[in-house]
């Protein structure tokens, strides 16, 4: 435990000063504010290697030493040897003249509101003009990204704005969901030395954050490719499970995308053009025949099919090459229904990977008769409007105030909305959680170094939803599909960059995947 917290210690003042370079130099003043835990241990250490290096420190001390967990007492002891420690309650940003306040009051784990008291020193660390945050700003959930505020009121709690975050061998779900990120400034994660099974024990066996680990076991932050793309051969199982080396198109997939009337193709237009990009053989749109010759003028390597109604879809699926269905993008609601209908139905048509996205999403909404007939090869890919109608009871759980933590996270909701649903659901923002029915989540956020804002703009989630059923399409399971096709999704906007339109998005897809060596 005492080399654990040295090797967090010297990560934290590592972390600083390649962010601030001009901090270097031994002329400088900082506070560190420690908590009554482990993370006032590693507040101790910092204080003492900045000293070392030449610093002058003020330390202030939140609880009783004769407290603390016995490596944080040890640390503690050590820099008392040779530095002051003062009460939190006598510390003032405004008066210290500091170039650096390092906030290591609290970490993970944090179950309750911070007194007020305590809050407004600590928020007092926005004075100054740098603040470093030791594993996370205090007040902040570890687990849901939330503040945790004893108002019952977000509004009535701040946190100082970081500069920085220092955490320990990898990123926490609360650093990337709801507003954590906007709290955490730059976030750096330190290696000290744990394989992820380790990291896990200690973090559960933590003095101070013993409560709510449960959700890290079978959560992924931020998915990379290199977790099922890459076989030791350099094969690329994108290709599916039979990794097809060879063959004709129909050895690739046969995507099928639903569309709307003669003004609202373009949506299904996006996502068809999404699926053939990522890797379908083949993709068809299905349109009703009144929007047949609007749709033939935008399409060439697209496929074109007239689908009138639930008759002719059931007509059409009987093809048993099309192993990949996305219904929703700009059909309209009662077109949605009708479809939804034909395709859940078991005794009709046999079931198919299938993304319900847009209109049918709101169609679900509707017909709790539908919502019963999702099975597990269905991916819903609801934005927080559509999860709100599909899942009003979760929305609103979510959307509580935090007074304790583990709080109510976008995780747990996405979870609970899965298990319900009984399939994949992907719950889209920029902190988008992907959850399996099993209890499997990942966690694909554009914060931080992913960060790619001009991917909000409209037809983007249209896009998105090709690229799961063409994956689909392409042999992946539900799950990998959509984790998948939200990483590359990421990927495309930052490829781009700036002036980004969903146009883009499928013909950025060459340019990533050349980047990953494929």
């Amino acid at each position: 435990g005492l080399e654990l917290m040295e090797r967090a210690g010297r990560g934290v003042v590592a972390a600083i000063f390649e962010h601030w370079p001009e901090l270097r130099a031994a002329s400088h003043r900082g506070v560190v504010l420690c908590g009554p835990g482990n993370n006032g241990g590693d507040g101790f250490v910092v204080a003492r290697l900045l000293k070392e290096w030449g610093w002058e420190v003020d330390v202030y001390l939140y609880g009783d030493p004769e407290k603390l967990p016995p490596d944080a007492r040890v640390n503690y002891a050590r820099w008392a040897a040779n530095g002051r420690v003062a009460s939190i309650s006598l510390f003032d940003a405004w008066n210290g003249q500091y170039d650096l306040g390092i906030d290591a009051v609290f970490g993970t784990g944090l179950s309750r509101p911070v007194s007020q008291n305590v809050a407004g020193l600590i928020n007092s660390l926005g004075a100054l003009p740098r603040v470093v945050a030791v594993d996370f700003p205090s007040g902040l959930c570890s687990d849901s990204g939330k503040v945790l505020s004893e108002n019952s009121d977000p509004a009535h709690s701040s946190l100082p704005d970081c500069g920085l975050t220092v955490t320990f061998q990898f990123a926490k779900t609360g650093h990337v969901l709801s507003k954590g990120f906007e709290y955490c400034g730059v976030l750096k994660v330190v290696d000290i030395g744990l394989d992820r099974k380790s990291a896990l024990k200690a973090l559960k066996a933590w003095p101070d954050s013993a409560k709510g680990r449960r959700k890290f076991d079978r959560t992924i932050i931020c998915a990379l490719p290199d977790r099922w793309w890459f076989e030791p051969d350099g094969s690329w199982s994108l290709l599916g499970k039979e990794q097809v080396l060879a063959g004709h198109k129909y050895s690739y997939g046969h995507a099928l995308i639903l569309s709307g009337g003669i003004t609202s193709g373009g949506a299904a237009r996006l996502a068809a053009r999404g699926a053939l990009r990522i890797g379908a053989g083949v993709a068809t749109l299905g349109c009703p025949p009144s929007a047949v010759m609007a749709n033939a003028g935008h399409l060439n390597a697209i496929m074109l099919r007239s689908v009138a109604d639930a008759d002719a879809l059931q007509a059409v699926l009987e093809d048993d090459r099309i192993n990949a269905l996305c219904l929703g993008p700009g059909m309209g609601v009662g077109r949605a229904a009708e479809m939804l209908g034909a395709v859940l139905d078991d005794g009709r048509v046999k079931r198919r990977a299938t993304v319900i996205d847009a209109d049918a999403l709101t169609a679900l909404a509707q017909s709790p008769d539908l919502f019963a007939k999702l099975h597990e090869s269905c991916i819903l890919t609801p934005h927080a409007g559509e999860f709100a109608r599909l899942f009003p009871d979760l929305a609103a759980k979510l959307n509580d105030p935090a007074t304790s933590g583990p709080a109510y996270s976008k995780l747990d909701a996405t979870r609970d909305a899965a298990k319900r649903a009984g399939c994949v659901v992907l719950f889209k923002g920029p902190d988008t959680v992907i959850a399996h029915l099993d209890g499997r989540c990942t966690i694909n956020a554009a914060h931080y170094d992913r960060a790619a804002p001009w991917l909000a703009t409209a037809g983007s989630g249209d896009v998105l939803a090709g690229f799961i059923t063409g994956l689909l399409a392409r042999g992946l399971d539900p799950m990998q599909a959509a984790e998948t096709g939200a990483w590359l999704h990421v990927e495309c906007a930052r490829a781009f960059g700036p002036g980004l339109i969903a146009e883009d998005l499928p013909e950025a897809l060459p340019g990533v995947f050349r980047q990953l060596g494929l």
